[in-house]
């Protein structure tokens, strides 16, 4: 019998990630809460969770050296998950109550305020995934569990036009105006909703994810 894949959830300072630990160990990963360097580098899949508002989770994940380290990771091939403002730090900038911040700049795009009668955007939505999609491989039509004020509306993979770069693909949900709620990118995906807390849509999501560690 094989072991099971070795996941990193990055602990960073961002709160609320036990129930994204324990999600990922019911998906069949042998899961560490840590922000270890070497740990980090070395694991089978790292998870970047965040919770909280873009400038402060990009301090903190400065003051944990995670963006050389998610980069060394990608550079390698090796598989990143960022969950919902893990997601929006892998853009290029992020505006929050008028404060512009540098992210990760792994995706082109910026962060801003939904634009919706109601904000913020919390409950369960429907995605439309693109055709192709690994990480919604049986679920394309399921709903999941949103919580959030700030995404990215522009398309990340327009830019992709060279005709020599894969672009991303990318999931999209709609609160008011369409947001983007996953992108898949070779090694790296991320999620706008929480797949922790999406019922069995969500585990079967982690498991996906987890399967192809």
């Amino acid at each position: 019998m094989s072991a099971s894949p070795s996941v990193v959830v990055l602990d960073y300072g961002s709160g609320n990630v036990r129930s994204a630990v324990r999600a990922l160990e019911r998906a069949g990963a042998d899961v560490s809460l840590t922000k270890d360097k070497r740990a980090v580098e070395s694991c089978d899949g790292l998870v970047v969770p965040g919770v909280g508002a873009f400038a402060a989770v990009m301090d903190q994940l400065k003051s944990a050296d995670a963006p050389r380290l998610i980069d060394r990771r990608l550079a390698g091939g090796r598989p990143v998950l960022g969950i919902c403002v893990g997601l929006q730090v892998m853009f290029e900038s992020g505006t929050e109550h008028g404060v512009r911040a540098e992210g990760l700049g792994q995706w082109p795009g910026e962060v801003t305020r939904l634009t919706a009668p109601v904000v913020p955007h919390m409950g369960w939505s429907t995605v439309r995934p693109p055709e192709g999609s690994v990480l919604f491989d049986g679920i394309e039509d399921e709903r999941f569990y949103f919580v959030h004020s700030y995404g990215v509306q522009t398309d990340p993979a327009a830019s992709f036009d060279d005709g020599r770069t894969v672009p991303p693909a990318v999931t999209w949900a709609e609160h008011g105006s369409p947001f983007v709620a996953a992108v898949e990118n070779g090694p790296l995906a991320a999620t706008q909703f929480h797949p922790e807390k999406s019922g069995d849509a969500g585990a079967h999501l982690l498991r996906s994810w987890v399967s192809n560690l």
